[in-house]
């Protein structure tokens, strides 16, 4: 398929949250004509600061809603006509999960549905091939990989280990059966873990940036041998762009940073980079900090992306390194004291006491 469907608006779930946010301003600042309508519920991790400088800008239309109020939803499809609808919007954290499913099921499957169900009315209004709906998912859908595995392709079986990923898992299957079905142009993303700008203090890179210049302990699972493929969160929003404009309906494109590492390589890489970059007042390296902590229920051991398909079928590949996407996070992060401390509020403080220890915080 040529690369010719080009959307001048876009509705966008999920978009003032970490993976959201970065499409909005990505998208927006390389397609001048255009205009993204943005529904987020604005829950702990959803974010109005991230989009702070869209303020004003008229390509860019924020509400806040649910995806499973099936009206406001319908509403938004009748009243702004988008080409494509690109589903961010997700409970996305495993802990989370682990104590609270119930959040999970109702947005990650209830809301899933209702969108899939939306937006096949909204496109049989449309003429064929005028509309297209990206399931945008991840690699933990696969479950875990043994240490010789190779990674993860777009025929892997789904072998999902945690509440979290048991619903992405249920909302891509949801996606897949629609299109099947009812014929809803779906494509689907399975990527891997990412990281980079406005990313909440609660997954491992942010977390560590932010405990380690308050000069708390930086909080590492069992023996942080656990690896995992890392993203540069702009590379994966320029790669689900791409899937949208040549991506072929019904199919899934694995998205990867081509980084495997350890969580414990993953922390010493940021504490050398801080170490440089902020040092600490004593000269000591931000590694001092670093205490093993008990590991949580089925922690899966290792995921890897083969992004060979996408590369291939669709020229995509990331820009940047590990070691580059990590100094560009650690600057932004530096950089943004103000932003890190509105968001880092006391119910966050309560949910790093709950998880990780009183000890912890």
């Amino acid at each position: 398929m040529s690369a010719d469907f080009s959307p001048s608006c876009v509705l966008v779930t999920g978009g003032a949250g970490f993976i959201g946010s970065n499409f909005v301003h990505t998208v927006l600042a390389e397609q001048a004509d255009l205009t993204v309508i943005n529904l987020d519920n604005l829950t702990y991790a959803g974010n109005l600061s991230n989009l702070a400088s869209l303020k004003g800008d008229r390509r860019h239309v924020f509400v806040r809603g649910d995806v499973a109020d099936a009206d406001l939803v319908a509403s938004l499809l009748t009243e702004h006509r988008p080409q494509a609808l690109v589903h961010f919007a997700a409970e996305s954290h495993v802990d989370r999960s682990i104590h609270g499913p119930d959040d999970f099921l109702r947005t990650n499957v209830q809301g899933t549905f209702n969108l899939l169900e939306c937006a096949r009315a909204h496109a049989q209004q449309l003429a064929p091939g005028g509309f297209r709906y990206l399931q945008v998912s991840t690699d933990e859908v696969y479950g875990s990989l043994e240490p010789d595995a190779p990674p993860f392709t777009e025929q892997h079986r789904y072998e999902p280990n945690s509440p979290y990923s048991a619903t992405k898992a249920a909302a891509d299957h949801l996606a897949r059966a629609w299109h099947h079905t009812y014929g809803l142009p779906v494509l689907t993303t399975n990527c891997s873990n990412n990281y980079g700008p406005y990313h909440f203090p609660e997954k491992l890179i942010p977390l560590v940036i932010h405990r380690a210049l308050l000069g708390q302990a930086l909080p590492i699972y069992g023996d942080g041998q656990q690896v995992r493929d890392w993203l540069y969160v702009q590379d994966h929003c320029r790669a689900v762009w791409r899937v949208l404009q040549a991506g072929v309906p019904g199919e899934t494109y694995n998205i990867g940073g081509w980084n495997e590492k350890t969580n414990l390589d993953v922390v010493r890489t940021l504490c050398a980079a801080l170490d440089e970059m902020s040092p600490r007042a004593d000269g000591q390296s931000y590694a001092q900090q670093i205490t093993f902590v008990a590991d949580r229920p089925g922690h899966d051991r290792r995921y890897a992306i083969d992004a060979r398909k996408i590369e291939r079928e669709l020229g995509w590949r990331p820009q940047e390194t590990f070691e580059s996407g990590i100094r560009k996070t650690v600057r932004w992060f530096l950089d943004h004291p103000d932003w890190v401390r509105d968001v880092t509020s006391g119910a966050y403080r309560q949910w790093v006491s709950q998880q990780y220890g009183a000890e912890s915080v």
